[in-house]
């Protein structure tokens, strides 16, 4: 440091995807292009998670089921929206997969960032969600979501593989309010280019076992787990990604296929109403 002197070892970075220490940079760079994309309006965070029983087959063929999993996602939404009462337009999605919880184990979910509101379907007005208080009832929007992965796993051939109890027991779509954007692409930011754990989380490695830190989601109390080294590895590139697979995915208007719809929202969103 040139300032107070200390000397500390920064090594080479070895630009894997999954590393918990590289691609800084790499965040950095696609933060500020989020946020300069981001459209001046409200928020919302919805998440999608896949059943239990639907994880093994999810582990065993990744890259087609997570590639289902967030088309499906955005696909169920998308379709909701455009009924007008509830919103009427066109939304923005920015879908991000995640495969973990905080103490590594496997739970498939999406993260789906989308704009309050969309684009009108002749392009000329911004419309907002009919309701203040939610966007989409999650309800009905939990069984579109249902129905399109049934769907996209028969097309796939994979659905004689699902037991049949999944289709008829309830599946778990969590939406909630996230102001204008900005904190949520910070905290998923954290995570596109890196995997599940951070070195700063690592507390103690001896007698060939491992010991880290969590925050506990429902009581937000911090816990320790100590696990075998080889249970450690284990849980840890169970979130290694096959080649590939894609982790982050826009649909609606913040598609890569519709600039000009993103720029026709943009302008009916500074326009100043009367």
């Amino acid at each position: 440091c040139d300032h107070c002197g200390r000397q500390v070892y920064a090594f080479h970075s070895c630009g894997n995807r999954h590393c918990p220490k590289c691609h800084r940079d790499q965040t950095d760079r696609w933060l500020t292009a989020q946020r300069a994309r981001l459209l001046p309006c409200a928020y919302y965070l919805l998440t999608f998670t896949l059943p239990h029983t639907l994880r093994s087959l999810a582990r065993s063929h990744q890259k087609t089921v997570y590639g289902l999993l967030m088309k499906c996602s955005a696909a169920a939404l998308l379709t909701l929206a455009r009924d007008p009462r509830y919103v009427g337009g066109r939304l923005g999605c920015l879908a991000v997969l995640h495969t973990w919880t905080r103490d590594l184990r496997y739970h498939p979910h999406v993260h789906v960032l989308v704009t309050a509101g969309g684009l009108s379907a002749d392009g000329t007005a911004w419309v907002t969600p009919k309701y203040g208080n939610y966007l989409v009832p999650v309800h009905a929007l939990s069984q579109i979501f249902r129905a399109k992965i049934c769907a996209a796993l028969n097309r796939a051939g994979l659905l004689d593989e699902v037991p049949p109890s999944v289709w008829s027991t309830p599946w778990v779509v969590h939406c909630q309010h996230a102001g204008r954007g900005q904190k949520v692409l910070d905290y998923l930011g954290r995570y596109i280019f890196r995997v599940a754990i951070a070195n700063s989380r690592l507390e103690r490695i001896e007698d060939g076992h491992v010991t880290f830190r969590y925050r506990d989601n429902r009581t937000q109390h911090v816990r320790r787990v100590t696990l075998t080294g080889v249970e450690f590895l284990r849980r840890f590139l169970q979130h290694v990604l096959p080649g590939g697979c894609m982790k982050v995915r826009y649909y609606g208007i913040w598609s890569p296929t519709c600039p000009r719809q993103l720029d026709q929202a943009r302008a009916c969103l500074t326009i100043p109403l009367p």
